[in-house]
């Protein structure tokens, strides 16, 4: 083959490529629009999810804050950063839901029929419930903010920590895409997610000290994905060592995407 063959080879494949990528993204868009249409339709299922998190704040902060110590920092201060992790993780679970219901609906299979990339679906659902956390975000900040929570650091620094959580939830709806999956419903979606998410926001730091734990427990309390972002938030929200609880929060996130995204992308090519 000629030199000048080669090159238009070689053109055609990255015009090929680039097609294909323009188009993903497009579909991805149009699937994520309709993913968040969903929420707005439903407004008593938005309303009781934004319900939620105000309850935790409330509950935590009025009728348990008074008998748990925080030695060297409020309990409204320490509260607030695991607030926010522990809503976003419970908000994962909606990928698990919202996958499988469109799996029980044969939702699934029209779009399979359809033109359109494959990977557009499993994307937009994780990023319709990432700008979903986006709007969580902005209402616990301002619960907060109400209850007595004060900014020790800087508003930089503050929304470093809640793009952190942020980038956290995103890839824990990975893993709950997984869940979703291989649910047969939506109501068993929901079922087998909670006895992984249980054990991780409440056996973590985001209510309480580690310190404050048995010592079998301490742990698996410490250095679990949960306890690592909340450690995390909290330093760069109120203050303390950044640099090491950061990089392990990013790891945990990037680690979690790594290994449970290929699981939920074979899984949705193979499931029916």
């Amino acid at each position: 083959m000629s030199a000048p063959a080669r090159s238009l080879e070689t053109a055609s494949q990255v015009d090929g490529f680039g097609s294909r990528l323009v188009w993903a993204v497009s579909d991805t868009l149009v699937l994520t629009r309709r993913n968040l249409v969903k929420y707005v339709r439903i407004p008593e299922s938005l309303f009781f999810s934004s319900v939620q998190p105000v309850m935790f704040v409330l509950l935590f902060r009025y009728v348990f804050g008074g008998a748990i110590r925080t030695p060297g920092v409020s309990y409204v201060n320490y509260l607030i950063p695991g607030i926010f992790v522990q809503t976003m993780a419970f908000g994962a679970v909606n990928t698990a839901i919202g996958l499988a219901e469109d799996l029980q609906k044969g939702i699934i299979e029209r779009f399979r029929a359809l033109p359109m990339a494959r990977s557009s679906v499993l994307a937009a659902r994780t990023l319709a419930d990432l700008l979903r956390n986006v709007g969580v975000a902005v209402l616990i900040a301002a619960v907060g903010f109400a209850v007595g929570f004060r900014i020790g650091t800087s508003v930089a620094a503050f929304l470093a920590g809640i793009g952190m959580i942020l980038v956290f939830a995103y890839a824990l709806s990975w893993g709950f895409a997984v869940i979703g999956l291989f649910a047969p419903n939506s109501e068993t979606a929901q079922v087998m997610s909670f006895p992984v998410l249980f054990p991780l926001t409440f056996a973590s730091s985001a209510f309480v000290p580690v310190a404050s734990m048995p010592s079998w427990l301490q742990g698996f309390a410490s250095h679990q994905p949960v306890s690592v972002a909340v450690d995390a938030a909290r330093a760069l929200m109120v203050g303390g060592p950044t640099t090491s609880a950061v990089w392990q929060s990013v790891a945990w996130s990037v680690g979690i995407v790594v290994v449970l995204a290929p699981v939920a992308v074979r899984r949705y090519r193979t499931s029916t």
